[in-house]
């Protein structure tokens, strides 16, 4: 078992119906990530499910804190809800800078990933803004300055290298259709375990004491369709994922 932290993926849908000259506000909170929660923890896994709009107040500001985990997964979360807990936006005062940390617990054991999205990596016209960071720093991938998306509607499959590891063991060689992705450089020091349209889509590395992971695509709608939240590597994939990240930490119990 390995106990996760997912930051991000879910989103304040806000629509206003006008019905002749009456109009009818209303919001409701949207999950992203109800496939991969299941998956989780229907491998057996402990995991916490911090949403996007409490990441600024409640994601952990010291080692200790991220000590808690295993394996901490930022998926559709931009660098800003990160870097701006209330102290500092509101109050003015200073805060520990958590892209450090984050980068500071990986090299220290921590397993790291980061999932596709409009607000991963440099995301939609840059909003996610992780380029030259430190997390950057520990991703098995170099991330654009600049809008880094390629959308696919027609739907493009992944293709599993040839590489043997854990996280794709047993999984088939081509992938189920994905409609978009990160266009992401592999570092010299990472290893590609798949591609799509010749991009690297999933990565992996060792960094000091631990361990990192990027996917290039979503693990939700719109880029992750049916195929793929249905297809039957979708769950093991991401089990095998956690469970090799978190082989990094000394106090896992698997």
């Amino acid at each position: 078992m390995m106990r996760v932290l997912l930051a991000g993926e879910s989103w304040v849908n806000a629509a206003t119906d006008y019905k002749g000259y009456d109009a009818f506000p209303h919001a409701q909170v949207e999950i992203g990530c109800a496939e991969l929660l299941d998956a989780l923890q229907g491998a057996g896994h402990a995991v916490t499910h911090l949403r996007s709009h409490d990441v600024a107040e409640h994601f952990p500001s010291t080692l200790e804190d991220l000590a808690a985990y295993d394996v901490v997964i930022l998926s559709d979360i931009g660098s800003n809800s990160l870097l701006l807990p209330p102290i500092v936006f509101t109050h003015g005062r200073p805060a520990p800078n958590r892209l450090k940390l984050l980068a500071e617990w990986a090299r220290r054991g921590g397993g790291l990933a980061m999932a596709g999205g409009y607000l991963s990596f440099q995301g939609f016209q840059g909003r996610a803004n992780y380029h030259r960071t430190p997390v950057e720093d520990v991703l098995p991938v170099r991330i654009s300055p600049y809008d880094d998306r390629v959308e696919t509607p027609e739907g493009v499959g992944g293709v599993r290298t040839a590489v043997e590891h854990p996280v794709t063991a047993g999984l088939e060689q081509s992938w189920p259709i994905l409609l978009g992705y990160q266009r992401l450089q592999a570092r010299d020091d990472s290893t590609v375990l798949a591609t799509i349209e010749d991009e690297p889509l999933l990565l992996v590395r060792d960094v000091g004491e631990g361990r990192t992971l990027a996917f290039a695509s979503d693990i939700s709608p719109h880029w992750a369709p049916r195929e793929f939240l249905e297809w039957d590597g979708y769950g093991r994939l991401f089990d095998q994922a956690v469970r090799w990240l978190g082989a990094g930490s000394a106090v896992s119990d698997d």
